[in-house]
């Protein structure tokens, strides 16, 4: 007797990630309570099992959704502020003064929204984000059904978050307790960076990240002032100081890395920790050139975010993973570093690993959650298909992802979002835009 599963899918191809390497046609993937039960040739999946809805996608390539392993959502309602300048100056004279000006709940609940509209979108089915207000976004995304991963962020100044670091802790392991059943939401430690949390606050951080299994979530290596004031201030470079301290290991994500010398990857390959690679907002910001192709011949753990839109300026990990891809190999000097299924690894599955969620997400395996992304490939710019996966690396877009699962919901039907009104989420944004254009503008009279 066959059995009834929630949903079936059979698209033209289906790249499950996991083994690497592997594309196939003529196969179904079948949902059940949200999770992937099985992936069968279509004729097997005929023979043994009868679906609630039925998905058939020809022509299209089915993956599975992003995981965007660095992201300040909520910064998406500064998208465009201040362009074109150096990082400090970008952070001292006009971020961190706007967002001292109108950071709350309600600027953190509509950015987030926001950003998780254009994510889900763009196929991004998990984002691990650091901004203040991390309740606010969990909630975000629970009613959304979006994954996250949502940041304990700890910085030494107050905010109209927190009042110090042990403020901040407290605040942060109270929402780590309260989303300990949550299927969709978990927490990491989110230091800011090693320029902006001193010794202490780190030391405890370490120690609790051990006591709890918690990633922890650092700006690390991304300037060469970042390098210059560590080395004044603390006689060290960042990644020695945090070695120091105890926080290189498997649970560490040091985001950025653009500047990091031989013995600096060797050290992150040997502790298994994991380097976060956001090409786009490096570019943008001249920050310098993450060295993946030095990390990944070292055996280093890489994954790919994009940053926060006021610095990229987009969520889009479909457009990240190609300027990776591109970066990697004129950097390198090599055509042959980073292709197209590594790269596609790196934006999915090397992100759940970071996360320490590659049992749940990631990659289309039998037992995970059906985190999913389908994208059209009968396009002009990805025809003729000789290889569905060079296609989506090199000459997709992300206007062609029709179709996006969270544990087997669909989020993205036909390229419509269900759980989310654009129209309400770009008026609440342009009224976001007037506020804080008023506010600049009586500044500078």
């Amino acid at each position: 007797m066959k059995k009834t599963v929630d949903l079936r899918i059979d698209a033209g191809w289906i790249v499950p990630v996991e083994p690497a390497g592997v594309v196939l046609q003529q196969h179904a993937i079948l949902v059940h309570e949200g999770r992937i039960l099985a992936l069968l040739p279509s004729d097997q999946a005929d023979a043994g099992f009868d679906a609630t809805e039925t998905v058939d996608l020809p022509g299209h390539v089915l993956f599975p959704g992003f995981v965007n392993a660095h992201t300040h959502a909520a910064m998406s309602l500064l998208r465009g502020l201040a362009d074109d300048l150096p990082l400090m100056d970008w952070l001292n004279r006009h971020i961190w003064p706007v967002e001292s000006a109108f950071v709350s709940a309600d600027f953190v609940r509509d950015g987030t929204r926001l950003a998780i509209a254009e994510m889900l979108s763009g196929g991004t089915t998990c984002f691990n984000d650091m901004y203040f207000f991390p309740d606010v976004s969990a909630q975000v995304c629970e009613q959304a059904g979006m994954r996250a991963v949502v940041g304990l962020i700890v910085i030494d100044f107050p905010s109209a978050w927190a009042g110090d670091w042990r403020d901040y802790l407290r605040k942060g392991m109270a929402l780590h307790e309260s989303l300990r059943n949550s299927s969709l939401v978990s927490c990491a430690f989110a230091p800011h960076a090693p320029y902006s949390v001193s010794d202490e606050p780190l030391a405890e951080i370490a120690r609790l990240s051990a006591e709890n299994g918690l990633p922890v979530h650092i700006h690390v290596h991304e300037s060469e002032d970042e390098l210059r004031s560590s080395v004044e201030q603390y006689g060290v470079r960042p990644l020695a100081r945090l070695d120091r301290l105890g926080l290189i290991n498997e649970r560490l994500l040091a985001v950025h890395g653009c500047h990091l010398d031989d013995a600096e990857q060797t050290l992150l390959a040997q502790k298994h920790a994991h380097v976060v690679h956001c090409p786009q907002s490096n570019l943008k910001l001249a920050s310098g050139f993450c060295p993946v192709a030095g990390l990944l011949d070292k055996g280093a753990h890489v994954a790919l975010g994009t940053d926060g839109a006021a610095s990229n300026n987009d969520l889009d990990m479909l457009s990240e993973m190609r300027s990776a891809a591109l970066l990697a190999k004129g950097v390198s000097g090599d055509p042959t570093t980073l292709p197209a299924h590594q790269a596609l690894r790196m934006a999915t599955l090397s992100g759940a690993e970071a996360l320490g969620m590659a049992d749940e997400t990631g990659s289309l395996t039998t037992g995970k959650w059906a985190d999913m992304a389908a994208l059209d490939l009968h396009a002009l710019n990805t025809q003729p298909v000789y290889d569905p996966v060079s296609q989506l690396v090199y000459a997709a877009a992300s206007q062609q992802i029709q179709h996006v699962w969270v544990a087997g919901r669909p989020m993205l039907r036909h390229g419509e979002l269900l759980s989310l009104d654009t129209d309400k989420v770009i008026g609440t944004a342009q009224a976001w835009r007037a506020r804080i254009a008023e506010h600049i503008a009586g500044n500078q009279t």
